[in-house]
């Protein structure tokens, strides 16, 4: 079955930085565009980071331009968020999204950026 398990979330202090990962498994991995999204807890789920099924374009919220950045290794089939100068607000659940065909959604990891 379609399998996409997030690692990498804990707790860190602003400023810091933290890397996910997301293992797919169950389909063919690189045909598919790949995102990262996030929720807090009275907000809408938030698209972060998208990346294209061969690595050659992402895509990236405002507010993480420039600190986040997306990618892939399709010979691991694990999509990677490098999340640097973290801030509090950046603090919440963060999934893994495979794009068509799939349309298929992790469990989350817990981010929490706090003092």
């Amino acid at each position: 079955q379609v399998q996409l398990v997030e690692s990498g979330g804990g707790l860190v202090q602003p400023g810091g930085s933290l890397r996910l990962s997301c293992a797919a498994s169950g389909f063919t991995f690189s045909m598919n565009a790949m995102s990262w999204y996030r929720q807090t807890p009275g907000k809408e789920r938030e698209l972060v980071a998208t990346i294209t099924s061969a690595g050659g374009s992402t895509n990236y919220a405002d507010s993480v331009k420039g600190r986040f950045t997306i990618s892939r290794d399709n010979a691991k089939n694990t999509v990677y968020l490098q999340m640097n100068s973290l801030k509090p607000e950046d603090t919440g659940v963060y999934y893994c999204y495979a794009h068509r065909p799939q349309r298929a959604w992790g469990q989350g990891t817990q981010v929490t950026v706090s003092s």
